[in-house]
């Protein structure tokens, strides 16, 4: 039994001395956690804006009032720009939808609360973000139709004084008839003229939606169905290969508790060449890897490669490259292989998190979508569905690759200043 005892005192002794090992099984848990729970926070938690654009092509009074009440809702983030440049901004993802408000809006809406021509406005709408246009199109709905009814029922309701003026000028009702609607009108614009509070202001549901929607996906090809393997494929080829480029710098350190590093360093070869051809070989690595992954993609599961070929392949090499750089820089600072797959994991973790690869970008809070802007993997998922199902062009991989070979460079920098040259 004595022997039982100092056996495990024996084993918790080495684990709880390994401190970087205590601090990798404590910190990722904690910040996982906290990860999912900011996500799905409690009533207290502040829900991120959903980014709207609308077009007013009316500019009547009414279709004001509806765009300022948008602007008023505290959901959405609202922007007036055209309908070109919101589409093109749907595309590329930096909006959830753009409304566009057709002409006539004015003159139609009032009279299609009663069944009259319902004027048709359009959303274009990111369709990877479902979640989001099930909200746009409710708090539309609501917004517009408490604009509308409240600008009918008022006393300067063009709408009643139209009807007001037909009924006079009818010559197929009766006079008595005539009589009393004109009557009827006269007494809601005496009531009308009196200031009323809002909580008795008609209630919207009395009335039918005055207008009708046209929805449509902003993607390249929009007859095409949007298909959510390009984002997961994305994502999770983004994890695996970081991963796979940390298992190359372990073997590094392990070559050279085998001695190998010093036949390599007997060599005529600088520090730089050394470090680098790691660097070189776990970015064509990679490459391979990438390449596998997104055939199995596009034979099994129908992701298509709908913008940029070569903007594709150049965010490839760009996160090829930075992969070879992290596995350099997570060697460089693990010193042994057992410590650095510690560190590993929870960095690889931290970065696959938020740079959304398990869950879109665009549900974290609004504090950590500007915070995952700093994270070299958000970049290269965005990259990569911007190239692939949001098809847009070459030029909208540039910054993704110029920033991750920022990041390349600045990782590479950083492992060749700390890694132990000499042990």
């Amino acid at each position: 039994m004595n022997a039982f005892i100092a056996l495990v005192r024996k084993d918790l002794v080495l684990y709880f001395s390994n401190r970087r090992a205590l601090l990798m099984s404590i910190a990722a848990p904690i910040l996982i956690a906290a990860f999912f729970g900011s996500l799905f926070g409690n009533s207290d938690s502040k829900p991120a804006h959903i980014n709207v654009a609308v077009t007013d092509l009316d500019r009547s009074e009414l279709s004001g009032r509806v765009v300022a009440a948008l602007r008023g809702e505290a959901t959405f983030d609202v922007t007036e720009v055209g309908e070109a440049d919101a589409l093109a901004q749907v595309k590329a993802g930096k909006l959830a939808a753009a409304i566009t408000v057709p002409a006539g809006f004015g003159k139609l809406a009032g009279s299609a609360m009663f069944g009259g021509t319902k004027p048709e406005l359009v959303v274009h709408y990111d369709p990877s973000q479902a979640m989001a246009l099930q909200v746009v199109r409710g708090l539309m709905a609501q917004h517009v139709m408490q604009t509308v009814s409240q600008s009918l029922m008022s006393a300067s309701s063009p709408l009643l004084s139209d009807l007001r003026d037909r009924t006079l000028q009818s010559t197929s009702l009766p006079d008595q008839r005539r009589l009393e609607l004109t009557q009827m009108f006269d007494s809601i614009a005496k009531v009308q003229s009196t200031s009323m509070p809002a909580s008795a202001a008609p209630k919207a549901a009395a009335f039918t939606l005055p207008y009708v929607t046209r929805e449509e996906p902003a993607s390249a090809r929009p007859e095409t169905k949007y298909n959510s393997y390009s984002h997961s494929f994305a994502g999770m080829g983004v994890q695996f290969v970081l991963l796979m480029g940390v298992d190359l710098g372990v073997g590094l350190l392990l070559m050279r508790r085998m001695g190998l590093w010093k036949r390599l360093r007997a060599a005529p070869l600088s520090r730089g060449k050394l470090l680098g051809s790691r660097i070189a070989s776990c970015a064509l690595i990679a490459l391979v890897v990438f390449a596998i992954v997104y055939a199995a993609a596009m034979a099994a599961f129908g992701v298509r490669i709908d913008g940029s070929v070569p903007g594709f392949i150049a965010v490839l090499v760009a996160f090829a490259l930075l992969t070879g750089s992290f596995g350099l820089l997570i060697a460089a600072i693990g010193r042994t292989p057992e410590a650095t797959r510690g560190l590993a994991i929870l960095a690889t973790l931290l970065m696959v998190m938020l740079g959304g690869a398990w869950v879109p970008s665009f549900i974290f809070p609004e504090w950590l979508q500007k915070l995952s802007l700093f994270v070299p993997t958000r970049w290269a998922v965005d990259g990569l569905d911007a190239m692939t199902w949001r098809g847009l062009p070459f030029h909208d991989a540039l910054l993704p690759v110029a920033v991750m070979l920022g990041f390349a460079a600045v990782f590479t920098s950083l492992a060749i200043w700390r890694f132990d040259w000499e042990e």
